[in-house]
């Protein structure tokens, strides 16, 4: 085993519960392999999901795939990010891309993209490709992802249609005065 590939795995175990223990093991993995796509996405997560400064994530995401186009660790993190930072249309080619990249999980792409189109208020394409993600379904532990954003979507056009039915009742009251 690298030694690269041990500070690695201490990052990946300390994360998110030791923030500082996490920094500390990939600056040391990162010090070994610069170059490492692991060592890049897990930077860019950080950014991410703690510091929220998506911008300096999509750099180590940038990175990350200019050194390997197949690191398809990636490619979630990434697509997670760009929707939180309202880069849909940079979001949508990476997924349309990430979808011909051998071997990616299909099946959480395309809850990336129903979530996209979730952010785009774009409720009913997005049940679609809920379909689409479980049809390509592999791995048992994305069910109950996918069945989360199935249900929020779903509790969203259940939203938009009572606030329909209001306005129609008060147009209707109005009308009959």
């Amino acid at each position: 085993m690298k030694t690269t590939d041990k500070y690695l795995f201490q990052a990946l175990d300390n994360y998110p519960f030791w923030l500082e223990g996490t920094i500390e093991s990939l600056d040391y993995a990162f010090s070994y392999d610069d170059k490492n796509t692991m060592v890049l996405c897990l930077y860019g997560r950080i950014q991410a999901e703690q510091l929220l400064n998506y911008e300096e994530a999509k750099s180590y995401f940038q990175q990350a795939l200019s050194i390997n186009i197949d690191a398809l660790e990636v490619y979630p993190y990434y697509l997670k990010t760009l929707i939180l930072n309202e880069d849909y249309e940079e979001a949508q080619k990476l997924i349309d891309f990430a979808l011909t990249v051998k071997g990616i999980n299909k099946s959480e792409i395309y809850i990336k993209k129903a979530i996209l189109l979730e952010a785009q208020n774009e409720f009913k394409k997005a049940l679609k490709e809920i379909k689409n993600a479980k049809l390509h379904l592999l791995q048992f532990n994305y069910e109950s992802d996918i069945t989360d954003v199935e249900k929020r979507i779903e509790n969203k056009i259940d939203l938009l249609k009572k606030k329909k039915e209001k306005r129609t009742k008060k147009s209707s009251k109005k009308k009959s005065k």
